[in-house]
């Protein structure tokens, strides 16, 4: 029952607040990355994953550290994207990796474009006095690509060994 209720709540719970924290705050918190990295390990221990397995997804996600803090250095996406990315690629291994981030840059790319159209239409001034709305408007502001990141992550997990754990 506890198995059940990490596999199907933890990791998914985590992307959606980390989209939901980007799009508000444009912001991912540090400790949903933190959270992240403690459950898979606790997850890997729950599901009797090998040392070479988690070694292989421990790669995985530093890997995708170093790469995307490369794009962080550059100013092409921010440092709770780039932990984000990481902590995803943690849980999702080198097996789901390239289906992972190609998602993401997909999805990534179709929620840039849809945010550079919207920012050129006026905002009704009801929709204005929201903060965060404001913000998503702003020519100014990046991109929250913590939402794509999720997206992705959400669209890949079904197939991970954690979820297959659960019908073993």
């Amino acid at each position: 029952m506890i198995l059940e209720i990490l596999v199907l709540g933890l990791f998914p719970a985590a992307m959606a607040f980390a989209a939901a924290s980007d799009l508000v705050s444009m912001t991912i918190s540090n400790r949903i990355s933190l959270a992240l990295i403690i459950g898979f390990f606790l997850m890997a221990w729950l599901t009797g994953m090998g040392w070479s397995d988690v070694g292989r997804h421990l790669l995985a996600g530093v890997v995708v550290l170093v790469v995307a803090f490369g794009f962080f250095a550059r100013g092409w996406i921010g440092g709770g994207d780039a932990k984000l990315a990481a902590a995803t690629a943690l849980w999702l291994g080198f097996s789901h990796l390239m289906e992972y981030l190609l998602i993401a840059s997909i999805a990534g790319g179709i929620l840039t474009l849809l945010l550079l159209q919207l920012r050129t239409l006026p905002m009704p001034q009801v929709l204005a006095r929201q903060k965060w709305i404001a913000r998503l408007h702003n020519f100014e502001t990046g991109i929250p690509y913590g939402i794509a990141l999720a997206i992705a992550g959400l669209l890949v997990y079904p197939e991970t060994s954690f979820m297959r754990a659960l019908t073993a």
